[in-house]
């Protein structure tokens, strides 16, 4: 038996690999080839890696615990006091909104009320991590639209603990379960949350300081796991889901000395657990309902969708977006999330579920995932859109009073020099690179971060270039400079491209392609070399 849990999850990353690799030649979004790798493996298709009593669902939740963690580490208890209302009063409305026509209509066409109000409860989830993970590399998780939809999507992560405890009262075999099983979770998840509160404020002030005497990156990582396999495991035993306890794992780390070098270390193994978390989505997908009835489940999709959309629409409206800024962002929302995934098993243990409507929830769900980067691109491009037609009776050179927009693409040390001194400045500093990982210590330091290929104009658009003052070019390569260069200047004609390039014969050709200044590495050598054999 682990010979074969071994031999799928080799399975699994050598197919995250390969769907990589594709998507980044195709330039199109990774966690899609995750999703259509897992689907092509699963028992619908080739079959490689086979469900057997639902053990694949563990490959999927595997990822969850990592990727929530690193979530709580971006996310402060500060934050989450600052969304209060947006997380609230957001996150209950979209769920809602959601939750009482699914429901409704499920019980209209005569499905018993118990799998009715599960399923609806399911199909009300948003991917946490998904979308978390899209914000971040499209530089939106800062912007007030972004914060907006992860309060709304943290909403969610913690409504799962009561819907958890609900389950059991739906199979109407458990009659000791009522309202003080209810009181007991409340009280426990306030000592909970006090606990956490009370564990931050003791690592950062008492244990960290000590333990950073000794100056062992061995040290931190050991100390950091057993933390979170603690916290989980005690979030587990008073009833909590254990995923709630890897999220509040983060907060505990969140807004100390070692935050960021947590992050750097966990870095490469919630990029895997990534892999495996979307594949093994992706497996547990049985493509052959969608071709055996392509009509009633494509147009299933289509309704839940934009079901979805328009509720994630009158929610983030309530928060204070503008209503073309709620619906772009409502597209983003408008797909089932991994938690929809966890609620649904359990019902078919409980017997609350059947199989054959566990397997359609899950074709909708695995479906509405791999429209949903396409759905947020979209989105993205209605809220650029808007605020495009919001300035387009504005002299742009007058924009340096109403604006101070800059990017810097290239994350390697001369860009990290240039984005320092500007954000010093009081420029809005916005960093492209090709690697999420080079963007990530400027993302933890408050940088606005785009991550894609800057000759790109999707991805120029992302990090707002068209309405930037300066931009800074700062590849090593001095070809990739001057197509960045040409895609630069073709979206914005009058902003300033200054050009660090390494050889002094790259200069004609980046003026040629827009370049207002260009900076030799080969000229600025040769000047210090002569410096300093004058001074001999």
């Amino acid at each position: 038996m682990t010979e074969l849990v071994i031999q799928d999850l080799l399975i699994i990353l050598a197919a995250g690999l390969v769907a990589s690799l594709v998507c980044r030649q195709l330039r199109i979004s990774v966690l899609m080839g995750y999703l259509i790798a897992g689907a092509l493996l699963g028992g619908g298709v080739s079959g490689w890696v086979l469900d057997q009593g639902h053990q694949l669902e563990s490959f999927a939740e595997a990822g969850v615990f990592l990727l929530l963690f690193s979530i709580g580490l971006e996310f402060s208890l500060d934050d989450l006091r600052r969304l209060g209302r947006n997380l609230f009063i957001g996150g209950a409305v979209q769920m809602l909104l959601v939750a009482v026509p699914v429901g409704g209509l499920l019980i209209w066409q005569d499905v018993a009320w118990q799998p009715s109000v599960l399923i609806a409860a399911a199909l009300a989830f948003s991917s946490t991590v998904l979308v978390f993970k899209a914000l971040s590399e499209w530089g939106q998780s800062q912007k007030p639209h972004g914060q907006r939809a992860i309060g709304i999507l943290l909403f969610q992560d913690a409504a799962l603990v009561p819907l958890l405890l609900l389950v059991p009262l739906l199979t109407g075999t458990d009659e000791t379960i009522g309202v003080r099983d209810y009181l007991r979770l409340a009280v426990v998840s306030v000592v909970f949350l006090f606990a956490v509160i009370a564990a931050r404020h003791l690592l950062g002030v008492w244990l960290i300081p000590r333990l950073a005497r000794y100056r062992s990156p061995e040290l931190i990582i050991l100390f950091t796991i057993v933390s979170l396999g603690g916290v989980t495991s005690a979030a587990h035993a008073v009833g909590l889901p254990p995923a709630v306890g890897a999220f509040a794992a983060g907060l505990i780390f969140n807004g100390n000395r070692w935050t960021r070098q947590i992050d750097a270390l966990v870095l490469p193994f919630r990029e895997t657990f990534a892999a495996v978390f979307f594949v093994g989505l992706g497996l547990i997908l049985d493509p052959r309902l969608l071709w055996q009835d392509p009509l009633g489940m494509g147009g299933t999709l289509v309704c839940l969708i934009v079901l979805k959309a328009a509720a994630a629409t009158v929610a983030l409206k309530l928060t204070g977006l503008s209503f073309r800024h709620a619906m772009g962002m409502g597209l983003g929302l408008a797909h089932v999330g991994e938690f929809a995934f966890v609620l649904m098993l359990l019902g078919v243990e409980t017997s609350v579920i059947r199989e054959e409507d566990y397997a359609r929830v899950v074709a909708l769900a695995v479906g509405s995932l791999v429209l949903t980067p396409a759905l947020m691109k979209l989105g993205l491009r209605l809220i650029r859109e808007s605020v495009a037609d919001e300035s387009d009776d504005k002299d742009w050179m007058d924009l340096s009073v109403q604006s101070n927009r800059a990017c810097v693409i290239g994350a390697g040390p001369i860009g990290r020099q240039v984005a320092s001194q500007w954000e010093i400045s009081g420029k809005d500093v916005c960093v492209v690179d090709l690697s999420p990982i080079n963007l990530h210590g400027f993302a933890q330091e408050g940088f606005r971060t785009v991550a894609g290929d800057a000759a790109d104009p999707e991805t120029l658009r992302l990090a707002d270039v068209p309405t930037c003052l300066v931009v800074a070019v700062c590849v090593p390569d001095d070809l990739v400079s001057i197509q960045v260069v040409r895609a630069s200047r073709k979206l914005n004609p009058r902003g300033n491209i200054i050009v660090r390039c390494r050889y002094q014969m790259s200069i004609p050709k980046l003026k040629k392609a827009g370049a207002d200044r260009v900076v030799s590495e080969e000229a600025e050598a040769s000047v210090a070399l002569t410096r300093i054999l004058s001074e001999r």
